[in-house]
């Protein structure tokens, strides 16, 4: 059986490298064995930085929830203790939405839990 070279094979998955590796800098697009490190290590923060990106949005809807609240009268600890006692079910992201977008709605959230608040404390 004659013997089979791997000239298109390798050309294949060699421009694929380097087409992954377009807008890097230097030889990190241009040599393969560069462009192959590159594109591994993008590869790796683009997963990591996706499971980072939750956390990140999750403590900005904190800090929105946190400055409603206070120019509501009441810390942000206090309301979300408030709705645990009020048995008011609302994740942190529609309460960042509703903070941002309907400020009157957010004000009737907060009556709510101050008020289960009271009724904790008498």
């Amino acid at each position: 059986m004659t013997r089979i070279r791997g000239g298109v094979t390798r050309r294949r998955r060699h421009k694929k490298i380097l087409g992954m590796t377009k807008g890097h800098q230097g030889v990190r697009h241009r040599l393969f064995r560069r462009a192959n490190e590159s594109m591994l290590h993008a590869q790796q923060y683009a997963f990591d930085h996706r499971r980072q990106k939750k956390g990140e949005m999750r403590r900005l809807w904190n800090i929105r929830i946190n400055a409603a609240a206070r120019a509501n009268g009441i810390s942000y600890s206090k309301l979300i203790h408030g709705l645990n006692l009020a048995g008011i079910e609302i994740n942190r992201k529609m309460l960042s939405e509703l903070a941002v977008a309907d400020g009157q709605a957010f004000a009737e959230i907060v009556q709510h839990a101050q008020s289960a608040l009271e009724q904790q404390a008498a």
